[in-house]
């Protein structure tokens, strides 16, 4: 005898424990090569249980994606909201970077950066949308410099639009580093090495 279900949905159903299992396959995965078949067997549902919670594959994605930046995501944003200076913001990233990307708690890198790879024509829109995170990402840190440039803490003629790149494009590739598997201490180097390239004559010393 089966569980009754409400609206193809078993008794029991925890859809957050089942959003969790979802977003650990997109992240271990990425969008293209995670089937429904994977998806079910780790969050233990059945296909219609998976579409009467959260519509399809495409919406199931983009709902992991919004948990996944409200959580383990935020290793990205909470530094330029919290640290006082764009120097120390951008130091406390990359060493949480360093720290996140190999986790043993999850799959290696970053869901945003490497979520889309090699994704179909017709999936055009998912790459898209992770873009989007990272462009928003990106321009965070180069808000938080001109800030600082702003208020005399970078030298004037400092490009922040280039050196916000810089430092997202250093992110990026320490994401594929964890992905091949260098582990923290040589993401801590990559790190150390970064932090070099900040602007000189600063008031930060």
């Amino acid at each position: 005898m089966t569980a009754t279900t409400t609206r193809g949905r078993p008794r029991g159903f925890d859809r957050a424990a089942a959003l969790e299992q979802a977003l650990d396959q997109f992240w271990r995965y990425g969008y293209e090569a995670t089937s429904i078949a994977m998806l079910t067997k780790a969050m233990g549902i059945s296909p219609p249980s998976l579409y009467a919670a959260f519509g399809d594959k495409r919406k199931l994605f983009g709902e992991a994606v919004r948990q996944y930046a409200l959580t383990w995501g935020r290793y990205g944003t909470q530094p330029l909201e919290q640290e006082p200076t764009a120097r120390a913001a951008v130091e406390r990233v990359l060493r949480a970077a360093a720290a996140e990307y190999t986790n043993p708690a999850h799959p290696p890198g970053c869901l945003v950066i490497s979520g889309a790879m090699n994704v179909a024509e017709a999936d055009a829109d998912v790459k898209e949308e992770l873009r989007g995170y990272r462009e928003a990402a990106k321009r965070a840190i180069a808000a938080k410099i001109a800030t600082d440039v702003e208020a005399g803490l970078l030298p004037p003629d400092t490009d922040s639009d280039a050196l916000g790149s810089f430092y997202a494009a250093v992110i990026q590739g320490m994401n594929t580093q964890a992905a091949d598997g260098a582990d923290r201490a040589e993401l801590e180097r990559i790190a150390d090495v970064a932090m070099l390239a900040w602007p000189a004559g600063t008031g930060e010393g």
